[in-house]
């Protein structure tokens, strides 16, 4: 169901609802009117009747001026005035105004809602000639009905027309609204396929505009994620070629030319006067050498002892050979046994940032001293890799290839990655991971 067709089938019942309500209204407030204006009008013939009585004791309905004088009271509204004898024979009527064929009458239903029962009101008396008659006063509230219906008419088809109008601007008004929601989900429908190029308008509604402004920022972003993925994925091609051409070169140089030697050694050892025990030694003296450049690229493709020995035993030999290459630099680390327990990924990518962080020190950072701390704490892990080095301002500094590597590893295991420097302060590195 469209946010369209639900607000039109709302707005119709509101009308619906208020159409009731006023009607409910109307007919009450038409009811008390009639009543009090049929009350008002009876109430002050009675009063004229009375009084007139009270000053004409006798009243002679052969001279006819009383007669006169009752058919007067034709100007009060609503009532049926009749003077009769007690036979049933009416002597003289006063009709109500409303004369049948003038105005048109309200429906049936209409005026027995509005109308009630109103009692009839009798006077007996005795005229100058001895003669009993009776005055009866009914009430007549057709011409008041009459009038509540059309001033009823008028409030509905009033209702009826500011409804409408209701209904127009509320339907033109979210018009406007349909097409900038219409414009936002076309955004985002881009942006679903990768079209992070394309911006969304001003919109002249502040909300619609906030929205736009937040997927604006949002498709930026992801812009700059989208490049950032894309030259991380370039630069890990180039380092897994890189990575295949040196081992290849190795494979060639070190192992190629070693197998090669001990063949050269093994078809010589065939001739009687070769000094076998000589050759033996050779070949001896090879296999050691391919035995460590095995164990070399063994150790730069996956450490072995990180599996059989744990994290804190890789971290000791990864120190110890980076000790021997840079004689210079200071290293220590302090590591908890817990960090053993460690599931596997999460040692791995630890060992890897780890060695990413020496790895930027040696090449940038003219350190002289590194402190490593690995510990748990709270269902966490916290590894901190701090040294003395230049450092660099953290406003200037450029995101690398190595420190997104180091970014991503750690996202993927859903923790959070803190760089922290300022110049001559040296650096260090944070990561949190949840367990």
């Amino acid at each position: 169901m469209s946010l369209r067709y639900q607000i039109n089938l709302r707005i119709f019942f509101s009308a619906i609802g208020i159409l009731l309500l006023g009607g409910s209204i109307t007919i009450w407030q038409a009811r008390n009117a009639v009543n009090d204006e049929v009350a008002s009008s009876i109430k002050l013939a009675v009063q004229l009747i009375e009084f007139s009585y009270k000053n004409n004791s006798s009243l002679n309905l052969n001279g006819g001026v009383w007669l006169t004088q009752l058919n007067s009271l034709n100007a009060i509204r609503h009532l049926n005035i009749q003077l009769k004898k007690p036979s049933g024979q009416v002597v003289s009527l006063v009709k109500h105004n409303y004369q049948e064929g003038q105005q048109e009458l309200p429906p049936r239903w209409f005026i027995n809602l509005v109308g009630s029962s109103y009692p009839q009101t009798e006077y007996p008396f005795v005229s100058a000639d001895s003669t009993q008659l009776i005055l009866t006063i009914q009430a007549n509230p057709l011409d008041e009905i009459i009038e509540v219906w059309q001033e009823s008419i008028v409030f509905f088809i009033s209702l009826v027309l500011l409804t409408l109008l209701a209904f127009i601007a509320v339907n033109l008004a979210f018009n406007q609204s349909f097409k900038s929601i219409e414009q936002i989900v076309a955004g985002l429908r881009a942006i679903e396929k990768g079209n992070y190029q394309q911006k969304l308008p001003i919109f002249k509604v502040h909300e619609y505009d906030s929205i736009a402004k937040a997927i604006n920022h949002m498709t930026h972003k992801l812009s700059d994620i989208q490049q950032e993925n894309s030259a991380l994925t370039k630069n890990s091609l180039a380092i897994q070629e890189q990575e295949r051409q040196r081992l290849a070169q190795e494979l060639h140089d070190e192992l190629g030319q070693s197998l090669t030697a001990i063949k050269v050694m093994a078809v010589a050892a065939r001739h009687p006067t070769s000094d076998v025990q000589q050759i033996t030694q050779s070949i001896g003296e090879i296999c050691d050498h391919l035995i460590e450049v095995v164990r070399s690229m063994m150790y730069q493709l996956h450490p072995l002892i990180l599996t059989e020995l744990g994290l804190q035993a890789a971290i000791d030999d990864m120190l110890k050979h980076w000790k021997d290459r840079n004689p210079g630099l200071s290293l220590s680390a302090k590591c908890t046994d817990e960090v053993d327990t460690l599931q596997q990924p999460v040692s791995i990518h630890l060992f890897r940032v780890i060695q990413e962080c020496l790895t930027n020190i040696v090449r940038h950072a003219d350190a002289q001293h590194v402190e490593i701390n690995l510990y748990i704490k709270q269902n966490k892990v916290y590894l901190s890799v701090k040294d003395d080095g230049k450092g660099c301002d953290m406003d200037k500094i450029k995101s690398g290839f190595g420190l997104r590597g180091m970014q991503e590893r750690i996202k993927t295991l859903e923790g959070e990655l803190i760089v922290s420097s300022s110049l001559q302060q040296g650096m260090t590195i944070t990561a949190i991971i949840p367990q």
